[in-house]
């Protein structure tokens, strides 16, 4: 009999392919799963709920580690950390039901994104700089547009899961400001490939004066390339959180300052939410 359990962890995807299991690439799942089977043997398997790209970071991933063996959750935890290397820790593990399955039954992701508006050597991998003045109340107005159900197209990349729909619920957008750091949050049903990094990269253009409002709005009316153009780098986006029907869903905004702490915990010599 197979036992499920359910895996809550923290990575530093700068120096991976992504989450994915790759054959000639090292990814969060293939580095997960090979840790695994040397605390368990040969015969697991390791699904998340969400596949972040090559260089994209996650504070509360989740995953379901299937196993033919029982074991504690807290010696699972121990026992895979110490195999995992230092950019890869696990959170905590529980015991799940057999059907539990951490991409299908989750119902709402959060995504963080740091723009930094001053240059750092510490939080490079953590941020994008924009050296640009940015207009934070044009960005902040522009936020509304992306809102409620959408077809999101113009902000998806399809060559990965090509026959998916494109209508999203994004149910939380906000943008927050904190010394130099600016921080926008989204919460949506779920992602296409690289829509948050592209609509973060429209915002930004939105900030510098090169778009209107009325051009973002049109972007979700007609397919546009522009999008793609400004493409945001992996390096600023964290995956915040998944959300399952157990969970006790708390307004974003409210996590903010404590989870702006773990984020970057050396950022400009400054400590972040203190």
């Amino acid at each position: 009999m197979m036992m499920k359990y359910k895996i809550t962890l923290e990575y530093d995807g700068t120096n991976y392919s992504g989450w994915q299991n790759q054959k000639n690439a090292k990814s969060i799942q293939g580095t997960l799963i090979h840790a695994a089977q040397k605390l368990f043997g040969p015969d697991v398997d390791i699904q998340g709920a969400g596949r972040t790209d090559a260089g994209v970071h996650a504070l509360e991933q989740v995953a379901h580690l299937s196993v033919s063996k029982k074991m504690p959750a807290v010696k699972i935890r121990d026992g895979l950390n110490d195999l995992l290397p230092a950019n890869i820790n696990i959170l905590k593990v529980e015991e799940a039901p057999t059907t539990f399955h951490a991409r299908h039954h989750a119902k709402a992701r959060s995504y963080i994104y740091i723009v930094s508006k001053s240059r750092t050597a510490f939080g490079k991998k953590y941020v994008w700089w924009i050296k640009d003045p940015l207009n934070i109340r044009q960005m902040r107005t522009t936020l509304s547009v992306f809102k409620d159900f959408h077809n999101f197209a113009s902000f998806a990349d399809k060559r990965r899961d090509k026959d998916s729909s494109d209508m999203v619920l994004i149910s939380h957008i906000s943008l927050s400001e904190r010394d130099d750091l600016i921080f926008i949050r989204i919460v949506a049903s779920h992602f296409l490939w690289k829509m948050v990094r592209r609509l973060v990269g429209i915002l930004v253009e939105v900030g510098r004066g090169n778009l209107s409002k009325a051009d973002v709005e049109d972007m979700l009316v007609r397919k546009s390339d522009i999008p793609a153009k400004f493409t945001a780098p992996p390096s600023g986006l964290f995956l915040e959180k998944v959300y399952y029907s157990t969970d006790k869903f708390v307004a974003p905004d409210a996590l903010g300052i404590r989870r702006n702490d773990k984020i970057l915990p050396v950022m400009m010599n400054r400590k972040i939410g203190k």
